[in-house]
């Protein structure tokens, strides 16, 4: 029985609002084993737990926050208990400014986890500040992510908390609408308006490129197998060359249609796939028009 640990543990907290959903799952697609809300009294259980046995994940990421019902001052405790497995555990804080998060819960119409006390939205997020302030206090990072996106968020993510080797490059292949306009930090852009559109087939129409439907239609297509095959070609030589260079960390891959819901997440996701048979350990997918 193979007991040992994994040499990557990233603890994912913060503020509601802040984007910590977004960094779990990109951490996600950069191939950690991934947990939201664990009980943070539980985490060196956890870790014991899935690191023994020979097919123990070599990455964990683990979401703590406000929703936890034990006093949070005793995390480092619990960090030191799993330190003590012989991991090096990493607590990463995801916060914004007060603004920022009443206009995003404005925005999206959620709830706040607090908002069941009774306390308005304002007094909810000072109350989790409180709660979280011994975390914050203990992150080895504090991203404030007031002035990110969802693209510029997983795009931080990927470039300063993927975990590989010191010539490792980060991969992010994103999906876009051209009537909203090109990502302005896209590496690579290919147009996948030339090809057959799922748009036009009534029953496709409400899917995504993520869809079986979509993907099923799109993979009978000649023209759409000829532009991945070519794709690819042009990828696999070049992404290696950028490696070998030593001079960049991260490369994004946009792939852009005219609504970015079908074409454009289907070849994101293909050539996702692709990249990561052909051992690219650090790859992620972001559809612009979808998340």
């Amino acid at each position: 029985m193979n007991t040992t640990p994994p040499s990557t543990l990233v603890i994912v907290s913060g503020m509601s609002g802040s984007g910590k959903s977004v960094a779990l799952n990109t951490f996600e697609d950069l191939g950690f084993y991934c947990v939201d809300n664990l009980p943070a009294e539980l985490l060196p259980q956890f870790v014991q737990s899935v690191t023994s046995d020979s097919n123990s994940p070599e990455k964990l990421a683990v979401g703590i926050d406000v929703r936890n019902r034990r006093d949070l001052t005793h995390l480092p405790t619990w960090l030191s208990a799993v330190g003590a497995m012989g991991m090096d555990p990493k607590l990463v804080f995801f916060d914004a400014s007060d603004e920022v998060l009443l206009k995003r819960y404005a925005d999206t119409r959620r709830r706040h986890p607090l908002s069941q006390l009774g306390l308005s939205l304002l007094d909810a997020i000072a109350l989790e500040r409180q709660v979280l302030r011994p975390l914050r206090q203990v992150a080895d990072a504090v991203v404030d992510t007031s002035s990110m996106n969802v693209h510029k968020l997983r795009r931080h993510v990927v470039t300063e908390f993927a975990i590989g080797g010191a010539a490792s490059v980060s991969l992010l292949f994103e999906s876009f609408a051209y009537r909203r306009g090109v990502p302005s930090d896209a590496d690579f852009v290919f147009d996948a308006r030339a090809l057959p559109n799922p748009h036009w087939d009534a029953t496709l129409r409400p899917l995504s490129g993520r869809d079986a439907g979509v993907r099923d239609y799109l993979d009978a297509e000649a023209d759409v197998a000829k532009f991945v095959e070519q794709v690819s070609a042009f990828l696999d030589t070049w992404l290696p060359k950028l490696q070998s260079e030593g001079t960049r960390s991260y490369v994004t891959v946009a792939f852009g249609c005219t609504g970015g819901r079908h074409r454009s997440v289907y070849l994101a996701e293909r050539l996702a796939e692709h990249a990561r048979q052909n051992g690219w350990e650090e790859v992620a997918v972001h559809h612009r028009e979808l998340d």
